[in-house]
């Protein structure tokens, strides 16, 4: 999956810049396409799209929160973590310096998705500017371009 010295590496540097809330996103990848997720409307950033992504628990690799958080949010199992992608830092909706760690995934089968957290979800190719934040568009631009 992904080296340990990786994970430590960006562990360290978060401590060091004083995030307070680690985060991970995958890019899931399948036959081409990315998979997005919209956010509920009633939600923080409600009606955006955006990669599967979440939290990580105290005392969770930043792997292992990768791997469950996609399957909470989609129910698809990640088969392959292939690539770190860069991070992002963004003030979460509580307050908190929050560092998003992004990461290319393969899953096994892709479908069905099966949505708990979010009201929609699309596969795309990318062939258009998707409907994602700024710093969702650099890791995907990222993504295109490994």
């Amino acid at each position: 999956m992904i080296e340990t010295t990786l994970l430590e590496k960006l562990m360290r540097e978060a401590d060091r810049d004083g995030v307070q809330q680690l985060v991970v996103g995958a890019v899931v990848q399948h036959n081409g396409k990315v998979l997005l997720l919209q956010r509920p409307t009633d939600d923080f950033m409600g009606g955006i799209w955006e990669l599967p992504s979440g939290k990580v628990d105290p005392g969770e690799s930043i792997d292992q929160a990768l791997i469950r958080e996609v399957k909470e949010e989609t129910g698809l199992d990640v088969i392959t973590i292939a690539n770190y992608l860069g991070d992002f830092d963004y003030q979460s909706g509580s307050g908190k310096k929050s560092r998003q760690f992004n990461f290319t995934v393969q899953v096994g089968p892709a479908e069905p998705v099966e949505l708990t957290e979010h009201d929609a979800y699309t596969w795309t190719s990318l062939v258009e500017e998707p409907p994602v934040t700024d710093a969702v568009k650099q890791v995907l631009v990222r993504y295109q371009e490994s």
